[in-house]
């Protein structure tokens, strides 16, 4: 009797345990979430940050094409030109190299340093895909010599498949350059990235580029941090969309007495720092025209807090990204420049008073981003 009665209480006490840790904290509305994020995003207002401070504010910017960075920051500071970012480039204070979610971010150069080694787990995993491309291939040789290869002059992925290929010729050429990329920190080297240039993808290692030696990776308590600067409030499953890290869990767990926690709509619990901004949600937020992958839109397990699910997966078609347009903070539709035209298509019918705002910021990012050149602001057909 007494055994079943102290069992009894012993699972009471977990359960008091349990409740006491994931008790439900305030419901922010879908709004709220959007007026937060927008403001950590530098969009509610633009910002006085210079472009490095703001790119480490943000933790990078999505890189796979050359130009979206340039957008990107024309959207969300004042005072900006493309000539400033740049000039970061090409003085190797910022780089282009594959972090988040395996793709290209622009990050400053101490940046790359520390978040490439944190997420090196993922690049890792990423390999186990083409190891049937990858069999008989020792892959701490292959990094060897890859690294010998890049750091005796850029290569492109091109020479790197056919010299890699030298050495194992009957593995597949295409895993070979891939599990370079994964296994080294290696960024592509100007011209490439610069406003008004073109190159070919060149790489090289961080290292070898910046004249410094590696770092230890980033802590994940840090980064969590940080990205809640920049993304908040925001879900554990949030945080390992935008990162492409996994059991991301544990990490919030022992942030939890440093942080606050909120809940959206659908009960989700959402973590955030105490001292964030949260605007109040009808705080006015003017129209935005941002580039085609952007991160507001990327870092996000549920995207809602942007786009409204009537308007889910219409900014890509095919294999063809959309650059999109926010109104009221939302999206709303896309942009795209055709020859001496500005073409704006709506998803949402526009107020005639939306219209005219969003004319004038097409104006203002025109100016920004193309001043010697006239451009033609009609609504129409984007996507065909």
């Amino acid at each position: 009797m007494t055994k079943r009665t102290t069992s009894k209480r012993t699972t009471t006490k977990r359960s008091t345990k349990q409740a006491t840790t994931t008790a439900p904290g305030p419901v922010l509305s879908t709004r709220a979430l959007n007026r937060a994020t927008l403001d950590r995003q530098l969009l509610l207002r633009r910002s006085p940050l210079s472009a490095s401070a703001a790119v480490e504010h943000l933790v990078g910017l999505q890189a796979q094409e050359v130009k979206p960075p340039y957008y990107a920051l024309a959207a969300r500071l004042d005072g900006f030109t493309p000539e400033e970012l740049s000039g970061l480039l090409a003085d190797r204070a910022a780089v282009r190299i594959v972090t988040m979610r395996s793709t290209i971010h622009l990050h400053t150069a101490d940046d790359s340093l520390t978040l490439r080694p944190l997420v090196q787990p993922a690049r890792d995993r990423e390999i186990n895909y083409f190891r049937k491309g990858l069999v008989g291939v020792d892959l701490d040789r292959l990094a060897v010599l890859a690294r010998d290869l890049v750091e005796a002059e850029p290569r492109t992925m091109k020479q790197l498949r056919e010299a890699l290929s030298a050495e194992w010729p009957d593995a597949d050429p295409q895993s070979l350059a891939v599990a370079a990329r994964c296994t080294l920190p290696l960024v592509q080297v100007t011209p490439r990235g610069l406003w008004g240039r073109s190159a070919q993808v060149c790489l090289t290692t961080a290292e070898h580029w910046l004249g410094r030696p590696a770092e230890p990776a980033a802590s994940p308590d840090a980064t969590v941090l940080r990205y809640l600067a920049a993304f908040g409030p925001a879900s554990v499953k949030d945080m390992q969309t935008w990162s492409g890290l996994t059991r991301m869990r544990p990490v919030f767990e022992r942030l939890r007495p440093e942080l606050v926690t909120f809940r959206d709509e659908g009960g989700v619990e959402l973590f955030d720092l105490p001292d964030a901004p949260r605007p109040d949600p009808e705080t006015a937020a003017p129209p935005r025209f941002l580039p085609e992958f952007d991160n507001l839109l990327l870092s996000h397990a549920d995207r809602t807090r942007v786009i409204p699910p009537a308007n889910r997966g219409r900014t890509w078609q095919a294999n063809t990204v959309y650059c999109p347009l926010l109104v009221d903070g939302f999206l709303v539709g896309v942009w795209r420049i055709l020859g001496d035209s500005l073409v704006i298509e709506e998803f949402t019918e526009l107020t005639k008073a939306q219209r005219g705002e969003v004319r004038q910021e097409a104006e203002r990012m025109l100016r920004v981003m193309h001043p010697d050149a006239s451009y033609d602001i009609r609504f129409g057909t984007v996507i065909p």
